[in-house]
């Protein structure tokens, strides 16, 4: 006969068995999110890349300017702890090697942002910022492949729109301050394309939250009338408007991504 003590002995191996079984798929659970975690923040960069060099010429053209300097503060330090969470955590030499390049960038920018505004600067620190998405965007693919990991499509296509949004304040208020060559217009009509081809596909995807979809229409009734603005590049005159509904469509698609990310 099994007695009592027995029984608790077999349930205490079975215990014992079910953790040991367990633990190597928690390990790779939890590497794949600390990986996923560095993917997201590298995509962050991307945004940031553009929302610097927008805050400065807002700034520098005095258009929203005590908005346009708190926020590039604010901006300045989030992407600098962001680089440096990445740096501490990523071991691949080549990543590591690019992230100082990418570290070169942002030490330039943080010093060009400080200085006069005038058209030669506004143009460097357009081109620094370019730099800066180009080297964030190999970061994140680079993390991607070295991880094994593929996030998901709609978590990098919702993480984008953020970025594009700021691109296209960026590239609208360029054009106002007297960047006014044809690369502007072309990078301007990109994002827009960019944004709605974009916009259309998560709206239409099939495994969105009740909550990710309604979000997804409160941006859609916005972008349904503003996107003609952005549009109108070389007619300007809504440098305000343009602003506002920029970081109005960043904050959301911020708030859409992390939702993508809770049902990866």
């Amino acid at each position: 006969m099994t007695t009592r003590r027995q029984i608790r002995q077999k349930a205490s191996l079975a215990i014992v068995a079910v953790a040991i079984l367990s633990f190597p798929q928690f390990i790779i659970a939890q590497k794949q999110s600390n990986a996923l975690e560095l993917i997201n923040l590298a995509g962050q960069q991307r945004m940031l890349s553009q929302r610097i060099s927008k805050d400065y010429l807002y700034k520098g053209g005095e258009i929203a300017v005590s908005k346009a300097d708190r926020q590039l503060t604010r901006t300045l330090k989030e992407s600098l702890q962001a680089h440096s969470k990445l740096k501490e955590s990523i071991t691949d030499p080549k990543i590591i090697n690019l992230l100082g390049f990418v570290e070169m960038n942002n030490q330039d920018i943080v010093l060009k942002t400080k200085e006069s505004f005038n058209i030669d600067n506004a143009q460097y620190v357009l081109d620094l910022s370019e730099s800066m998405l180009e080297g964030n965007e190999y970061v994140m693919s680079s993390l991607k492949k070295s991880s094994g990991l593929d996030a998901s499509k709609l978590i990098d296509m919702s993480a984008r729109q953020a970025m594009l949004s700021q691109r296209i304040a960026k590239y609208y208020i360029a054009y106002q301050l007297g960047i006014k060559d044809k690369n502007t217009i072309n990078q301007m009509n990109k994002a827009v394309k960019l944004f709605d081809d974009s916009h259309k596909a998560l709206l239409a995807n099939q495994t969105n939250t009740a909550v990710i979809t309604d979000k997804l229409k409160k941006i859609d009734r916005l972008w349904s009338v503003v996107y003609k603005f952005y549009l109108d590049i070389e007619t300007g005159g809504l440098p305000l408007i343009v602003f506002n509904t920029t970081d109005d469509i960043t904050k959301k698609m911020d708030e859409i991504t992390t939702l993508y990310v809770k049902i990866k």
